[in-house]
C-alpha cells in the first residue's frame, strides 16, 4: 500500500497517445534506454496487453511468470514482477495478453484507479532506486490508461508527424484534465513529441509547426526522425542504441533524453 510518509521516489511518467502507430511503444523502450546509458535507473511498466514492450527489450512469452496482470489483481509484491533486461540499468515488467481482460475484472474494485499507483508505491520501491518509470500505456484511454496516469507525475505524448496528427490530442487532454481533478491533482503533461519525423516531407514540417503553434513549449525540441533502424531494433529485441548507436534515431533519442532530464532538473529548481 502507499505510505505518504515515505520519501519521493522516482519520477513516472506515463507515455500515452489512444490513437496506436503513433510510436507509443517505441519511445517508451528507447527512451528508456537512452536514460540508463546516462547512468540513471529506469523501470519500464508494460501496461499494453499486446506487450510489445516486453518483446521489444527481449523477454519471451514463457519467462513472464509475473506480469502486470498479477501486480494489479492479484497484489504480487514488485521484486517477483520486476525483470533485468539485456540493457544495464534497464528494468521492466512485462505484460501478457492476460491484462486484456483487466478493466472488466477491475470494474467491481472500489480502487480500481489507484491499484497501480498503490504498486509503484510499495516500500520495495526504495530499496530498487529507480530514478525513472516509464510506463507504455495502451492504444485506448481505458482503465488500465487512467490506473497509469493516477499513478504518475507526468504524461508523455508522442505524436505521429503525419495528417489529423493533433486531432486525437483534445480526447487524450480532457481524459488528463479529469484525472487531475478527480484522482491526482499533480498531474502535468511532460511534453509532446514529435515521431517518424522526416525532414524531407512538406508534411511533416506543418505537423511541427501546427503543434508548436498550437501547444507552444509543450513540445520538446527534439523530435524523432523517421528511421530504419528503430523499425527494424524491436526484431532483434534491443532497443536501438544497442542495434545501431550511431543512427540517427539512437541519437535523437539520446538526445530526448538529455532534454527531458533538463526539463526535470528545471522543473524540480523552481
Amino acid at each position: 500500500m502507499s505510505d505518504p510518509t515515505r520519501p519521493m521516489g522516482p519520477k513516472i511518467i506515463s507515455v500515452a497517445n489512444q490513437k496506436g502507430g503513433v510510436g507509443k511503444t517505441t519511445t517508451t523502450i528507447n527512451l528508456g534506454a537512452a536514460l540508463a546509458a546516462q547512468g540513471l535507473n529506469v523501470l519500464v511498466v508494460d501496461l499494453d496487453p499486446q506487450g510489445n514492450a516486453s518483446t521489444g527489450l527481449g523477454v519471451e512469452n514463457d519467462a513472464r511468470e509475473f506480469t502486470t496482470y498479477e501486480l494489479l489483481l492479484d497484489e504480487v509484491d514488485l521484486e517477483q514482477v520486476i525483470q533485468p533486461t539485456g540493457t544495464a540499468g534497464l528494468s521492466i515488467i512485462p505484460a501478457t495478453v492476460d491484462l486484456s481482460s483487466a478493466d472488466i475484472e477491475l470494474i467491481s474494485n472500489e480502487k480500481r484507479v489507484f491499484l497501480l499507483h498503490d504498486a509503484l508505491r510499495q516500500h520495495a520501491m526504495d530499496r530498487l532506486n529507480y530514478d525513472y518509470v516509464l510506463i507504455d500505456c495502451p492504444p485506448s484511454l481505458n482503465l488500465l490508461t487512467v490506473n497509469a496516469m493516477v499513478a504518475s507525475h507526468s504524461v508523455l505524448v508522442p505524436l505521429q508527424s503525419e495528417f489529423f496528427a493533433l486531432e486525437g490530442l483534445s480526447q487524450l487532454m480532457l481524459t488528463i484534465r479529469e484525472v487531475r481533478s478527480t484522482a491526482n491533482p499533480d498531474l502535468r503533461i511532460e511534453g509532446i513529441v514529435l515521431t517518424m519525423y522526416d525532414a524531407r516531407n512538406n508534411l511533416s514540417q506543418q505537423v511541427e509547426a501546427d503543434a508548436r503553434d498550437n501547444l507552444g513549449e509543450l513540445v520538446f525540441e527534439t523530435v524523432i526522425p523517421r528511421n530504419v533502424r528503430v523499425s527494424e531494433a524491436p526484431s532483434y529485441a534491443v532497443p536501438v542504441l544497442e542495434y545501431d548507436p550511431n543512427s540517427k534515431g539512437a541519437q535523437a533519442y539520446l538526445q530526448l533524453a538529455r532534454e527531458l532530464v533538463g526539463k526535470s532538473v528545471r522543473v524540480a529548481a523552481q
